[in-house]
C-alpha cells in the first residue's frame, strides 16, 4: 500500500468529522491531489454509509465506482452506537481484513484516501482494541478535528496526550466552524488556544480551518 492514506478522527462523536472530511477532500481534489474518502466502520445505517453520501454531496460529486463497489464503506452494521456493541449486536464480527483490502485498494487508485472513523479517538472497535490504537498499529498519519464548543480546549489537549504517547504522527489539525453560533466569544479563544499550543508542541503539524459548509 502507497503512504497516502490519512485517517480523520476528533474529540468526539459530534466534532463534525464527516463535514470535515469532505471538505478536506474537495480541497484536495481542487489542487489536483485526486482524493477518495473511505468510512472505517458505519454504524446506524442499513446497506449504505450516511458519512460517505455526506462527503459526496460536500465534494460536489456524485456516487463513485468505489462506492458502487463497497470500497468506500466496507463494514456497516445497523445499530447506531460505538463499532464494538454495533457489531456485537447485529451478532457479526468486524472484519479487519476486509477492510485492509478495501484501503489498499483505494490507496492504488487514488492519490489520497481519507479514512474517517467512528467518533473520537478512544472509541472502542472491540473490547481489546481502540481506534487510537487502530491508527497506531497501521501507522497512519492522523488528520485530527476539533471545535471551537465549550470543553474542546479539554478534550483536545487530552487527546494530543495520547497521540504523542503512541507516536502517532499529527499530520493536521482541522478547526471546524460549523455549526454556525452567534456569540464567537469561546470558539475565537478556542482557535486561538489551541494554535498556540500546536505552535509550541506540534510545529510540524498543519492548522486548517473548516468553513462553514452549505451543502
Amino acid at each position: 500500500m502507497k503512504q497516502n492514506v490519512y485517517f480523520v478522527s476528533g474529540i468526539d462523536t459530534d466534532a463534525g468529522k464527516s463535514y470535515a472530511t469532505g471538505f478536506l477532500a474537495r480541497e484536495w481534489n481542487k489542487n489536483g491531489q485526486r482524493t477518495i474518502t473511505q468510512k472505517l466502520i458505519q454504524t446506524g445505517n442499513v446497506g449504505h454509509s450516511e458519512d460517505i453520501d455526506l462527503h459526496r454531496r460536500i465534494m460536489g460529486i456524485p456516487f463513485t465506482k468505489e462506492d458502487e463497489e463497497g470500497l468506500t464503506m466496507p463494514e456497516i452494521f445497523s445499530y447506531p452506537a460505538s463499532p464494538h456493541l454495533a457489531s456485537q449486536l447485529d451478532n457479526r464480527p468486524i472484519d479487519f481484513d476486509k477492510i485492509k483490502h478495501a484501503t489498499e485498494e483505494l490507496s492504488e487508485r487514488y492519490d489520497s484516501v481519507l479514512l474517517e472513523g467512528a467518533g473520537g479517538l478512544m472509541v472502542p472497535l472491540t473490547t481489546e482494541l481502540l481506534t487510537i490504537d487502530y491508527i497506531a498499529q497501521e501507522k497512519y498519519p492522523l488528520i485530527f478535528v476539533t471545535s471551537g464548543k465549550l470543553g474542546s480546549i479539554n478534550h483536545t489537549l487530552l487527546s494530543l496526550e495520547a497521540i504523542q504517547k503512541r507516536g502517532i504522527i499529527l499530520d493536521t489539525v482541522l478547526y471546524n466552524l460549523y455549526p454556525t453560533v452567534k456569540d464567537k466569544t469561546i470558539q475565537n479563544d478556542t482557535m486561538n488556544f489551541i494554535q498556540n499550543w500546536l505552535k509550541k508542541y506540534f510545529p510540524d503539524t498543519k492548522f486548517i480551518l473548516v468553513p462553514e459548509i452549505k451543502e
